[in-house]
Formats: structure tokens, C-alpha cells, sequence
């Protein structure tokens, strides 16, 4: 395994860049109840320099999800009330048509509907794929035979209680090796980033374990941030890792300035800050990616 300690350069933006070619997201998140997760991956991509964000959430919560990001658009995905319906993948396919990556999960919630929406995309989808959260939670128990059925590049985000479902042992297991089980989370077929201290992002040739970032930033709703950096890096034409890469040191490094401003230290003390919350990290991800 080759230990990567270089942080990628994000990409550059020629003068003549609009919308259209700065980078095109669809963001598949949310439900009622989750607004806020679909907003923050949405805001996030923006923040990490995506030129056009679109957020494709349940119907209940879609008026909430525009509110909360109003620099994105947003389409309204059939549901039952709450979560979306199976039904929903058909739209989600022609939704992606034209854009450069999907991140899917946060806060879409575990019900039938979803698992059959996710698998559906993995089958079918044609641009990169980033799955965190509940889209990674619906296929524990298959991971393999998920991952296996796209053809195309998928990165995997999960915080560890996810990667244990995934590699069907506990939490506890998982941080007691972080970097074995961020090997074995990529050996079933994606881009896996380990999220908690110490990040490990390991596409089973290449391993970089992230050195910024600090306890302050275990709060809701940043690792929905993360997911909504990466995906807009991708979308700008990174590789995957590379782009997996930057996002976790930049959204760490970020997380790392909110604390600084709010008063705090940075993770080099190992102190972090009370109440920092993921809209703090949100505002500094301009910054943090100046490198």
C-alpha cells in the first residue's frame, strides 16, 4: 500500500469558466424531518466551488431544502409522506443526464423505497457516484454484490459505525484499525473515506490518513458538508481519490479555522471548541481550499 502524503491542488478556473463548466452536482438527499442534511451537502458543493447544484429531495421536505439553500434548485422526488418512493430512481436517472457527479444518502432515511432507489442508481447511473449516509446504510448486508453492479467510479463516506454495517462487525473493531478497515471497506469496490480522527481514504493501492481537523467538529451535519465538498472536486474534474483527498484535508483545515474564530484551538492541541456546529465549518471551506 503507497502511503500518500502530498494534498492534491484543487483545480484551476480558467477565466472564461461559467456555471456549466465550473462543475454540475445532483444532490439526492433528505426527507421531511432532514432538510437540513440535503441543504448542507447542497451549500457545501457550492461552498467547495461547483458551478451549478441541483437537490433532488422527497416532495414534504422540498420547500425547506429551497429555503435552507437558496443558491441551489431543487426537484421534488415522489414520496410517501416522508421518504422517497422507489419510484423516485426513474426521475433521479434522467436528473443526472448532463451532470458530472451524484451524492446520494444524507438523511434520505432507511425504508424500502430508499434501498430500492439506491440500488437502482447504482445499476444504472453513468456519472461518479458518492454515497454516504443512508445510501450506504440501505446496502449493509450486500455491499459487494451494490458496489459490483456500477459502472462507474462510487466513494464510499462513512463515519464507523457505517463502515461496521458495511463490513458486518462492530464500531468498536473498526477504530481499533482504522486503516485495515479502510482497506478492507475500499476492497469491496470503491473509494472509501474512514471519517473520525485521523480520516483514512483508501482506494486499495493508495492510503492518505488526514492530519487536520478537531474535536469541535463532532456535530451533526459536518460530515454532510464533507459529502457536498467531494462531490463538487469530482464534478470539477479531480480523480476520485485525489479528490477525496483535498476534500477531507480542506474540510478538516476548515473545521480547524472555524474553531480558531470562535475562539477555540486548533487540533494540534487536540482541544477543538464547544458548540462549533457545521455551518461554522461551511462558511470557512472558501478559505480552507486555498492552498
Amino acid at each position: 500500500m503507497r502511503r500518500v502524503r502530498d494534498i492534491p491542488k484543487p483545480p484551476a478556473r480558467p477565466p472564461d469558466a461559467h456555471k456549466g463548466t465550473a462543475g454540475l452536482v445532483l444532490v439526492v438527499a433528505g426527507s421531511r424531518g432532514m432538510a437540513g442534511a440535503a441543504a448542507l451537502v447542497g451549500n457545501g458543493a457550492l461552498r467547495a466551488g461547483a458551478g451549478l447544484v441541483k437537490i433532488a429531495t422527497a416532495d414534504s421536505a422540498l420547500d425547506t431544502v429551497a429555503a435552507l439553500a437558496p443558491c441551489c434548485t431543487t426537484a421534488p422526488l415522489p414520496d410517501d409522506g416522508a421518504s422517497i418512493k422507489a419510484r423516485a430512481a426513474g426521475k433521479i436517472l434522467d436528473l443526472a443526464e448532463g451532470r458530472h457527479v451524484l451524492a446520494m444518502g444524507p438523511g434520505l432515511g432507511q425504508t424500502r423505497g430508499v434501498r430500492s432507489v439506491v440500488r437502482s442508481v447504482l445499476v444504472r447511473a453513468r456519472i461518479p457516484l458518492v454515497l454516504d449516509a443512508d445510501a450506504l446504510n440501505v446496502i449493509a448486508g450486500r455491499v459487494p454484490e451494490a458496489l459490483a453492479a456500477a459502472d462507474v467510479p462510487v466513494i464510499i463516506t462513512p463515519h464507523p459505525g457505517e463502515a461496521a454495517r458495511l463490513l458486518g462487525t462492530t464500531a468498536k473493531e473498526v477504530q481499533a484499525d482504522r486503516q485495515a478497515a479502510a482497506t478492507r471497506l475500499a476492497e469491496l469496490g470503491a473509494v472509501a473515506v474512514l471519517k473520525g480522527a485521523g480520516t483514512v481514504v483508501c482506494d486499495g493501492k493508495r492510503m492518505h490518513v488526514n492530519e487536520t481537523g478537531n474535536p469541535g467538529m463532532a456535530t451533526a451535519g459536518a460530515g454532510d458538508v464533507l459529502t457536498g465538498m467531494l462531490a463538487a472536486l469530482v464534478a470539477a474534474g479531480m480523480e476520485p481519490f485525489d479528490a477525496a483527498v483535498l476534500a477531507v484535508w480542506a474540510h478538516g483545515r476548515a473545521g480547524d479555522l472555524a474553531a480558531v474564530r470562535l475562539g477555540g484551538t486548533s487540533r494540534g492541541e487536540r482541544v477543538g471548541i464547544l458548540g462549533l456546529t457545521a455551518l461554522d465549518i461551511l462558511r470557512c471551506v472558501p478559505e480552507a481550499l486555498r492552498v
